[in-house]
């Protein structure tokens, strides 16, 4: 495998127009604003519109949170999509079951969006809480080539250091799903419908927000622990 091969992440589904294509390009947009060329989102349904566009107020959703709804086509699931997966994030514990019934190879890879957030969250705390300084996760390194003061350090990064900023934010995703289910047990739900986001399929438009209330606060989680552990070697 190249090390330095984006980190590929797919978002599930059922029709593909409504939940997960708003998890695909708003944690495509937030993880290149971290590490540039270091992700490839997608997303797929498990009963995909095949074709369609986003639905209107999704995309509206996307664009408020900074992201592109535009060229969006809904795909059906299938093994083809699954095969080379790094991470799949799924918006119901129904749609993770019919993930591994195609692929269980992908048992320890695959969890619902808001699980895996809630997990990352409790790695940030125990990072948070194992060292004095809160952004010890970051190197000096990274800290001084962001810093405006060390002028534009960051723009005369090498190319064989770009390279191994993007071969070692891989290595630490591929290896993120094994660490976050060691902390599942720290990350139980009250009740088992909070790991799911609302499907707002043909509902009103007060379903859609609820979605966004659902699916946004894990997004962020994501993208947080993604901006904590930014790889010595990094751009």
């Amino acid at each position: 495998m190249d090390t330095s091969a984006p980190v590929r992440i797919l978002t599930v589904c059922t029709g593909n127009i409504c939940r997960s294509p708003v998890a695909e390009r708003l944690l495509q947009a937030g993880l290149d604003q971290v590490v540039p060329g270091g992700f490839q989102v997608a997303s797929a349904g498990t009963r995909a519109l095949v074709g369609e566009p986003m639905q209107p107020i999704s995309a509206d959703i996307v664009r408020t949170f900074g992201g592109d709804p535009e060229g969006f086509a809904a795909r059906q699931l299938t093994p083809k999509i699954l095969r080379g997966v790094d991470l799949v994030l799924t918006m119901t514990s129904g749609h993770r079951g019919e993930v591994l019934q195609l692929d269980a190879s992908l048992l320890k890879r695959t969890f619902t969006i808001r699980e895996f957030a809630r997990m990352l969250d409790v790695l940030d705390q125990r990072a948070a809480g194992a060292d004095s300084q809160p952004a010890a996760v970051v190197s000096s390194r990274d800290a001084s080539s962001r810093d405006p003061s060390s002028g534009d350090a960051g723009s005369r990064t090498h190319g064989s250091d770009a390279e191994g900023g993007l071969a070692a934010t891989a290595a630490l995703w591929r290896g993120l799903a094994a660490r976050a289910a060691g902390v599942r047990h720290l990350s139980l739900p009250a009740d088992a419908s909070d790991n799911d986001i609302v499907d707002p399929y043909r509902r009103a438009p007060e379903v859609y927000r609820e979605m966004e209330d659902q699916l946004a606060p894990a997004i962020v989680s994501i993208l947080r622990h993604a901006r904590l552990n930014f790889p010595a070697g990094g751009q």
